[in-house]
């Protein structure tokens, strides 16, 4: 953990004449986007999986039909399909999963008062009046919701949230171009409609992310779910 402060420290020295005493938070978006570029193989790969996927339906529709009253032969039939055409069904999920790490490290700094051992430095850096290590509850607290604090997170929020519509218009485009195929008879699969209604929205969660974690963290949140919409429509073209 000490490491990776020590890394934002110097980013954020390195930014300072351009940033002033926001560069630490420039720091967390150049880091956040630096561990995007990183993880953009993965993410073409992920979408050339669900393409695949979604390729792979009618196959998968087959099968359940086929197999209806043995789950176990279902299961491996799917999986040996999905071997077969050499399509990974978690493969979309290696991006998220692989940020996670980042994330996490991001958390851990700016809730510490100690790192190393010494008094953690970071926790002094501000984007403009908001502390990275307070959280939007802190922000309320001091000032409320247009107080310099609170007028920061209101506009992290109004990013998320432009940000999560984005989103769910490509997710309901996406699911409306690729249809989950009925499971025989016209049935469609046990769960796979709530499923269908929930994702959509799925974005929107990150709202609740922003507000509880350290200022930091949510930078991060914020930059690396931008990136994400504009990397999958880029990618679904």
């Amino acid at each position: 953990m000490s490491v990776f402060a020590h890394l934002v420290e110097r980013l954020a020295d390195l930014l300072q004449p351009l940033f002033g005493a926001s560069a630490g938070a420039a720091a967390i978006v150049l880091f956040t986007a630096l561990v995007r570029l990183l993880l953009h193989p993965l993410s073409r790969a992920a979408a050339r999986g669900q393409k695949a996927r979604a390729e792979l339906q009618p196959r998968v529709a087959e099968l359940r039909r086929k197999h209806a009253k043995d789950p176990e032969r279902l299961k491996r039939a799917v999986l040996e399909l999905h071997a077969e055409e050499k399509v990974s069904p978690l493969s979309g999920c290696l991006p998220s999963l692989l940020q996670l790490p980042a994330f996490f490290l991001l958390y851990h700094v700016f809730s510490s008062s100690e790192v190393g051992g010494r008094a953690n430095g970071l926790l002094s850096h501000q984007l403009l009046a908001a502390p990275l290590g307070g959280r939007w509850a802190d922000a309320l607290g001091d000032g409320g919701l247009l107080g310099g604090a609170g007028l920061v997170y209101a506009v992290l929020f109004a990013v998320v949230a432009g940000v999560a519509t984005f989103s769910y218009r490509l997710t309901r485009r996406s699911m409306a171009a690729h249809p989950v195929a009925p499971a025989g008879d016209g049935e469609q699969v046990p769960g796979v409609g709530a499923i269908t209604r929930v994702m959509p929205f799925m974005s929107f969660f990150t709202l609740v992310t922003v507000a509880v974690v350290p200022l930091a963290a949510a930078l991060y949140v914020v930059t690396s779910t931008t990136w994400s919409a504009v990397e999958r429509a880029v990618l679904q073209r």
